[in-house]
């Protein structure tokens, strides 16, 4: 259980850093059947627009594995933002 707590710290202290959840969607083809495709997901934190962590592991792969990539589609979501902001529309006051 410690580890645990020691990598959920780590990821606060990177979201913290700019970093959000990216989820990549890889689709590639079979080595022995290149005409199916196969998928993977793939999801790290990581720095928009740029993806360092993600063209890391895709540059990996293609100079790696044997199944070539087909496409990729990437979804990125900032866990943590500023705060949205609203007046309120009174005050209460508790004694």
């Amino acid at each position: 259980m410690g580890s645990t707590i020691r990598q959920s710290d780590a990821d606060f202290i990177k979201q913290m850093q700019g970093y959000g959840l990216t989820t990549a969607h890889i689709l590639y083809c079979l080595p022995d059947h290149p005409s199916l495709l196969q998928t993977f997901v793939w999801q790290e934190y990581d720095l928009a627009p740029k993806f360092p962590a993600l063209n890391k592991f895709l540059t990996f792969w293609r100079t790696t594995l044997e199944g070539p990539l087909h496409s990729v589609r990437v979804a990125h979501a900032r866990l943590i933002r500023p705060a949205e902001l609203r007046l309120a529309s009174g005050e209460y006051l508790l004694q």
